[in-house]
């Protein structure tokens, strides 16, 4: 059974909210896949180098992504950078302005590791919508399928 793992920072109950709707997604209550959340802190090497995908949720802090999600990178690079070429991966960032700050350092970290975006970044801007959930469950479904799909 192929595994996806979705690394989530929650710091508020709206974005609790929106990572449940994630993993509610992608588990669709088909099971056709192995499905773990984490937050940034509780993540690591080898949690992600048992992921056949992956899924990060970050919120955007100050233009840039979060500051738990830089702490996983930080940790997890250099033990990943050449097992894991080909990863693929979906980002998504709530975003009280713009997000293409959190996207852009996201997205050069990822690179540098090599791994395969299968989308463009989900971007959530703005006040919280309750559509939110809608997309993120979508998403969580989509990705669970193309990975058991063999799609990516």
């Amino acid at each position: 059974m192929k595994k996806l793992l979705i690394v989530a920072h929650t710091p508020s109950k709206n974005t609790k909210s929106l990572a449940q709707a994630l993993l509610d997604g992608a588990k669709n209550d088909t099971n056709i896949i192995d499905v773990e959340c984490l937050i940034p802190f509780d993540a690591d090497a080898q949690a992600i180098a048992r992921a056949d995908g992956l899924i990060l949720f970050t919120t955007e802090n100050f233009g840039y992504m979060s500051g738990a999600l830089k702490d996983l990178f930080d940790r997890v690079y250099y033990d990943l950078i050449d097992s894991k070429r080909g990863l693929p991966y979906a980002l998504v960032i709530r975003a009280g302005k713009d997000g293409t700050g959190a996207q852009r350092s996201t997205e050069s970290i990822t690179k540098g590791l090599g791994w395969s975006k299968v989308q463009e970044a989900l971007i959530l801007k703005g006040d919280f919508k309750l559509e939110f959930q809608q997309q993120l469950y979508d998403l969580g479904q989509a990705f669970a399928i193309g990975l058991n799909e063999g799609i990516f």
